[in-house]
């Protein structure tokens, strides 16, 4: 074999290599609010949605946020889910919630009104590499806005 074929035999292997043992990026996780829905007893059924940016697979050991409609607060989003969500993926956690009079107040104006109700997070999530690495706390701040559900009556996403 020439020595010029057997060095791009090598070099391809090494690139092959190379790729199948990527560097772990281990990145910010976030969360946003999927779903808010309101029963008819008024307490709240909130769909979070965990997005894990990671390059390996991390454990969402425990998130305590504080949520807030329309400037009120509402309530205090607390769980402790032991869930793992893969790489680059996301998971929905479903928590039930019974709101502030007032965070009521305000979803309940603006599902009858059918205008948008803006909320944000303000909180920690705890997670760690799936691999049993350490946990570590990562705040999360999040505002955005929830629009009513045309067909499904107390539903907000």
């Amino acid at each position: 074999m020439k020595p010029w074929k057997l060095l791009t035999i090598l070099l391809m292997i090494g690139a092959l290599v190379a790729c199948a043992t990527g560097q772990r990026r281990v990145s910010e996780p976030t969360a946003s609010l999927q779903q808010l829905s309101v029963s008819a007893d008024g307490t709240w059924s909130v769909d979070l949605r965990l997005q894990n940016y990671s390059s390996i697979p991390m454990r969402f050991e425990s998130l305590r946020f504080t949520l807030s409609v329309d400037g009120e607060s509402a309530g205090i989003l607390d769980a402790t889910p032991a869930l793992t969500i893969g790489p680059e993926s996301a998971d929905i956690l479903s928590l039930r919630l019974a709101p502030s009079p007032e965070g009521r107040l305000h979803a309940a104006d603006a599902l009858a009104a059918g205008r948008a109700l803006p909320y944000r997070i303000d909180g920690t999530i705890r997670a760690a590499p799936d691999d049993r690495g350490s946990a570590r706390d990562y705040t999360i701040r999040r505002d955005s806005t929830l629009a009513p559900v045309p067909g499904l009556p107390g539903v907000m996403r």
